[in-house]
């Protein structure tokens, strides 16, 4: 039985929460996302608080997740509040225990600072690169 609730029988109050849930979803799948959660299992590994099967499961439940959503296939689910329960829910699916593990360490509000930090940093990138852009349009146009 799936959670999923349809859009048309939403309350305003839960339509809103769905576009704020929908931007976590944006900033959450970048591809950075799995690379941090990557590197917090190599730590987790290094330091012994996980073993190296539960780091290699973690990691290839990550690469599942990831294509799933990029194929938009993944299952959002509004009840487990935010994007990180969602990811860890279906990881704990993928792989069981070691699921659970990822975070140890981190809160949640960690994760989602992480998170906001890569995307932002992203962003400025992105935006540095049309900048660029711009600014050699501008010289080709006063060059003529």
């Amino acid at each position: 039985m799936s959670n999923v609730i349809p859009k048309e029988k939403l309350s305003a109050y839960q339509r809103w929460e769905l576009a704020s849930f929908g931007e976590e979803k944006q900033v959450v799948h970048q591809p950075t996302a799995e690379e941090v959660a990557r590197e917090n299992a190599d730590m987790l590994a290094a330091q012994s608080i996980i073993s190296e099967q539960d780091k290699t499961e973690i990691e290839r439940g990550m690469a599942q997740i990831r294509s799933e959503i990029e194929a938009g296939s993944f299952e959002w689910l509004l009840d487990l509040e935010d994007v990180h329960l969602n990811i860890e829910k279906r990881l704990t699916e993928l792989v069981g225990d070691a699921g659970k593990r990822l975070h140890t360490g981190r809160s949640r509000n960690d994760q989602v600072a992480t998170d906001i930090r890569l995307y932002v940093r992203a962003a400025i990138d992105d935006i540095l690169a049309l900048l660029a852009g711009l600014r050699g349009a501008l010289v080709d146009l006063a060059e003529r």
